[in-house]
């Protein structure tokens, strides 16, 4: 064996793969397919991640573009990206049942816009037109919101007051382009209000951090999520503009170019918000079988945070459960 082979080695990043939200958002699914039944329909992929919709389907889950799809009589379940009042509105026209599964880091946003919009403020969304989460939000108070897509849309920002603007962004971008656009706003708008915490969620910003610390250590950076996960894709982005020489966004091992580890000794790795660790765990057996068995790694922050499920279905399970109980004793539940 030689030195340089010897050499080779991944650094795993930590924390990685699934939040909080999204690790709701997927129990929820699996927990309305045991409480009721296939199938239950999912408006939108209920996380933007290949493998877990596909898994999720072969368990009864039907993915639906509209809830205008959903036959009457139904379950139809809302995605962690939030949907916008109208959406609510098809489904009771439609006679659905309703199970929200909106990241609750996402309905902070929601509430944000509906607060200041009925104080008549313009607000500003960062965030990528067409992404879900945005129209989503930008749905709770349409006549308020001017999307801006990054520092190069700044220019174009037109307000009824400059005195009353404030500023919102989708969750799942990159920290530093937001700050970036923000800046950017405040020098046109300099009474630019910002949100009462940070938009950007926990996660996103902790597995930035962490890509960051692999990125300048690492001669390649393979970031495990879906081309169209918002915040996988921004991770690509942080690494490359960390000055890392090469990054790509992966959803499976089979997906990775042998080419790419060519000169290459250090690889990091790490995975999107809506990724599970089983397909990490792919990527890094296939490095190994590729003479990169050597695994250290890098943990930049700890997270612990836990979401209850959707209140529908915990109001339904504990019915279940006290309907159980009064079976087997005979007496109600307390």
């Amino acid at each position: 064996m030689t030195a340089q082979t010897q050499a080779r080695r991944v650094l795993l990043a930590a924390p990685r793969g699934y939040c909080a939200g999204v690790d709701r958002a997927v129990i929820a699914v699996e927990k309305a397919l045991e409480q009721y039944g296939a199938p239950v329909y999912v408006r939108h992929e209920i996380v933007h991640n290949k493998y877990v919709v596909q898994t999720l389907e072969k368990k009864g889950a039907i993915f639906v573009d509209q809830a205008t799809e959903v036959p009457p009589g139904n379950i139809v379940m809302f995605s962690a990206h939030g949907v916008a009042p109208s959406v609510h509105e098809e489904a009771r026209e439609g006679r659905l049942a309703t199970i929200d599964a909106t990241c609750p880091l996402v309905t902070k946003v929601h509430k944000e816009a509906v607060r200041f919009a009925n104080e008549d403020y313009d607000i500003l969304l960062i965030g990528h037109e067409g992404h879900e989460e945005v129209i989503g939000t930008s749905g709770e108070a349409p006549d308020h919101i001017t999307l801006v897509d990054g520092p190069e849309d700044v220019a174009n920002v037109e307000v009824r007051d400059e005195s009353r603007v404030v500023w919102l962004s989708q969750t799942t971008l990159s920290v530093d382009e937001t700050m970036e656009t923000v800046d950017a706003l405040k020098e046109k708008f300099p009474n630019l209000i910002s949100p009462p915490s940070d938009d950007i969620c926990y996660a996103t910003q902790n597995r930035q951090i962490a890509i960051k610390e692999l990125a300048v250590q690492s001669d390649l950076v393979i970031v495990v999520g879906s081309k169209n996960s918002s915040n996988s894709q921004r991770m690509v982005d942080v690494a490359k503009q960390a000055g890392c020489p090469e990054a790509h966004l992966v959803d499976f091992a089979s997906e990775i170019d042998e080419t790419w580890l060519d000169g290459v000794t250090t690889v990091g790795v790490s995975s999107g918000a809506s990724v599970p660790d089983i397909l990490v765990e792919e990527v890094l057996a296939w490095l190994s079988e590729k003479g990169y068995g050597d695994v250290e790694i890098v943990k930049t922050a700890e997270e612990s945070l836990t979401f209850s499920l959707p209140k529908e279905l915990r109001r339904d399970l504990r019915a279940e459960a006290a309907t159980l109980i009064e079976e087997r004793t005979g007496r109600p539940a307390s």
